[in-house]
């Protein structure tokens, strides 16, 4: 299944903790690349990271986006509902393995 959307891939160093998610990855970085692709109106869902359910993050989003769908609504353990992890994965695995790995 192809999907008409563009994926943007955001390479973190460290580790990413309930700070800085809704600081600096949500208001600065992909709030404003979501926006950008799509406009004022989408709708975000986030899985069951610690980061995603962190009460700074869900306090956050209804601020910061037109529809935000809460923690409390995440269907648990549905791929049909949440097909973007499982594109995800599988346009990095192509990219990774698209060409050979040298050894040193």
């Amino acid at each position: 299944m192809v999907f008409p959307y563009k994926i943007l891939i955001n390479l973190i160093q460290g580790q990413v903790n309930c700070q800085y998610y809704p600081d600096i990855l949500l208001r600065q970085q992909l709030l404003p690349a979501i926006r950008g692709l799509s406009g004022d109106f989408f709708t975000l869902q986030q899985d069951n990271a610690p980061v995603h359910r962190a009460s700074e993050t869900v306090h956050v989003l209804p601020h910061e986006t037109s529809d935000f769908i809460t923690p409390a609504l995440w269907p648990a353990n549905s791929p049909d509902l949440n097909p973007v992890d499982y594109q995800i994965w599988g346009n990095l695995q192509e990219r990774v393995y698209h060409s050979q790995i040298r050894e040193s």
